[in-house]
């Protein structure tokens, strides 16, 4: 699909993966409408460019509750492979975009469950269970993250597995791992969909130096900034 064509349909952005080479990844003119992010084999995803910061800079997005089941699948099953040698015992999920994919990592493991962390409180939830939580994708809105206390036998003395759809500042998964702190639980891994630029690895280092050699990301994709003839170009 052509630049074009994404730009008449927004929406066809994360609906497929196709073959190596199929998009350029260094244009000349660099990068419009979307970022090609690629996988380990060389198939590619277009993803859309957000500018940000009054558009001296962009991102590449990724919306996994938008992609196709397809695009869903493989990457979890790209990010399973990763962790499978780790055998993980169980999964964590973080709310809202991280739990599709970690339950469909969850199912390619062969796990029966995995355990939801929530932004909604429920009325039997310990509010000591729970920390805030802020995300670069909604500036401005602090929630809290929970626990639901009943889940807490199936990760105690288990190998957890915490999953994100992105890590981009790393605010949301520190949270995340202060959460599992409070209930007395270390994650031995941390993946996601995508690593976007690596601002993470600072706000991770500051919680845990040895937690950044656990993180496992299926994409990656730069910073993007503007270049003088209009298109964006890696950082």
């Amino acid at each position: 699909m052509t630049a074009a064509l994404f730009e008449s349909s927004p929406h066809a952005f994360w609906q497929d993966i196709v073959a190596a080479g199929t998009y350029e990844q260094t244009p000349a003119s660099g990068h419009h409408t979307f970022f090609p992010a690629t996988l380990a084999d060389g198939r590619q995803i277009a993803l859309p460019i957000r500018e940000r910061d009054g558009g001296n800079e962009a991102l590449a997005s990724l919306i996994l509750n938008q992609a196709s089941l397809e695009v869903l699948d493989t990457l979890a099953c790209e990010l399973a492979d990763m962790a499978r040698a780790q055998a993980p015992d169980i999964i964590v999920g973080l709310p809202t975009l991280g739990l599709p994919l970690a339950q469909e990592t969850a199912r390619m493991l062969g796990h029966k469950r995995y355990v939801a962390l929530s932004t909604s409180r429920k009325f039997w939830y310990d509010e000591g269970l729970s920390v805030p939580l802020r995300s670069i994708t909604s500036p401005g809105q602090e929630k809290r993250l929970y626990m639901d206390p009943r889940m807490l036998p199936l990760l105690q003395n288990r190998s957890v597995l915490l999953i994100d759809d992105v890590l981009s500042t790393g605010t949301s998964i520190v949270a995340a791992c202060g959460l599992l702190e409070k209930c007395g639980i270390e994650p031995s891994l941390i993946g996601c969909a995508m690593l976007q630029t690596q601002r993470w690895r600072a706000a991770i280092s500051s919680h845990d130096p040895g937690l950044v050699d656990r993180v496992l990301g299926v994409l990656s994709t730069p910073r993007l900034t503007r270049s003088d003839d209009g298109g964006w170009r890696p950082a």
